[in-house]
């Protein structure tokens, strides 16, 4: 009986001070989620369900962006453009206007830079609101419309490779907003 509990003893020590243990430890508190590298996100205040790559090889998220244009108001620059339908079957195109947070050139393999507007979108992942910036970009030859870069990975999400839509079910029936995570249902 004294072999038993020293076996169980020793296994509970060994589980316990385990990477496996630790890395639960760490991301409780640091509130980071594990997500597959492919999760559905819906898009605040519009209210539009896209599939979203996690590519910890990006450093800032983008957006399919169409008809894209600038424009003034209040004295401040703002821009319009066109979101793709979405993952709804009844969803449609929606134009969206916000300000502009800023401009940056983005680096292109074998051609010149490409001067990108940056906005500041909302969106719910995994029962969690969040909001980051975004390029405008047209990604209509990607196979997925946004893609969440390092800059919004960074302190919130561990990428697992071998996963996708680990969270993806959570959005079902859900209005994404600022109160978030208390989920309000669709009627």
């Amino acid at each position: 009986m004294m072999k038993r509990d020293i076996g169980i003893s020793l296994f509970i020590v060994l589980v316990m001070s385990s990477p496996f243990s630790r890395a639960s430890a760490y991301l409780e508190d640091q509130k980071k989620i594990i997500a597959g590298w492919v999760e559905d996100i819906i898009l605040s205040p519009v209210q539009i369900r896209f599939r979203a790559k996690l590519d910890t090889g990006a450093r800032t998220s983008s957006i399919h962006a169409k008809n894209v244009e600038e424009f003034e108001r209040n004295g401040q620059s703002w821009v319009r453009f066109t979101l793709p339908k979405g993952l709804e079957k009844k969803a449609q195109a929606r134009t969206v206007e916000l300000p502009v947070a800023r401009e940056t050139l983005i680096k292109r393999h074998k051609l010149d830079s490409a001067r990108r507007y940056v906005v500041e979108l909302g969106f719910c992942m995994n029962s969690n609101y969040y909001e980051t910036e975004f390029t405008l970009a047209d990604r209509g030859n990607y196979i997925y419309p946004v893609l969440l870069g390092r800059r919004f990975l960074e302190n919130k999400v561990i990428v697992d490779p071998s996963v996708t839509h680990k969270h993806s079910k959570k959005l079902k029936n859900m209005i994404c907003s600022p109160g978030f995570p208390e989920p309000i249902l669709e009627e």
